[in-house]
């Protein structure tokens, strides 16, 4: 079944060794998806391998930003290109295929059953790391155990990047008063939707460390994530 007016946005930043595969996967699920990648002026000339790829894929598309502004401006910059063109389901995920496509449409079953939002968790029942080492997750799991006692919310995998929204739900999120980059960010829109009254649900995924390119981590994104979910609890939603 061809799924309703449905988005993928992608960041990009030197992600050139996996855009063509990335919409190949993408495409052969045949569910009518369109892809939005957002590249922040990647040296490796990202951008020029996407524009390859839009000129034999008319659902690909392309905006270029000027530099490395941060995950999660890219990704408001993607809602609010999803919510002009008026697409019904946004889904977020990465380039790098730790988020693996043939998951897609579990979330977006998940969002026409009733959620709000879905997302792929490595935490709950079903959802597996791959080839993390220990140390890693560890801290991510622990991480997430964290923000949930600071924050009350029922969220097992706080930090989690690949996710399906409600256009409803993005409208509703002043997303231009979310001031985080990066893990930070993830939690942050997880706990405004939960504020607002919406349904979140975890689907189980099986999260698999980067194929090509390096990953994006540093301290500064982990120190965003300790001390931003303080900052989270003294915002307002409503």
């Amino acid at each position: 079944m061809i799924q309703p007016r449905t988005l993928i946005i992608i960041p990009t930043y030197n992600e050139k060794d996996n855009v063509a595969q990335m919409v190949q996967a993408i495409m052969s699920l045949q569910q009518g998806y369109h892809i939005l990648f957002i590249d922040d002026n990647s040296p490796d000339g990202t951008a020029q391998h996407i524009e390859m790829l839009m000129e034999k894929h008319p659902e690909v598309f392309l905006e270029k930003r000027a530099g490395k502004l941060g995950l999660g401006t890219a990704y408001i910059h993607g809602f609010k290109w999803a919510l002009q063109r008026d697409y019904l389901y946004i889904i977020e995920m990465d380039c790098d295929f730790s988020h693996d496509p043939k998951d897609l449409p579990r979330l977006m079953s998940a969002c026409q059953n009733g959620a709000d939002v879905a997302v792929g968790s490595r935490y709950i029942r079903g959802g597996r790391v791959r080839n993390w080492p220990l140390k890693r997750i560890l801290m991510s799991y622990f991480a997430s155990v964290y923000v949930r006692l600071i924050l009350w919310i029922n969220i097992k995998d706080t930090t989690a990047g690949f996710k399906c929204y409600q256009a409803k739900v993005l409208q509703s999120i002043p997303l231009d008063s979310i001031p985080f980059k990066g893990y930070a960010f993830q939690i942050c829109m997880k706990y405004a939707a939960i504020q607002l009254g919406f349904r979140v649900k975890e689907i189980p995924i099986t999260f698999i460390d980067r194929i090509a390119g390096e990953s994006k981590m540093s301290k500064g994104i982990f120190k965003e994530a300790l001390f931003g979910v303080w900052e989270m609890k003294k915002m307002k939603w409503k």
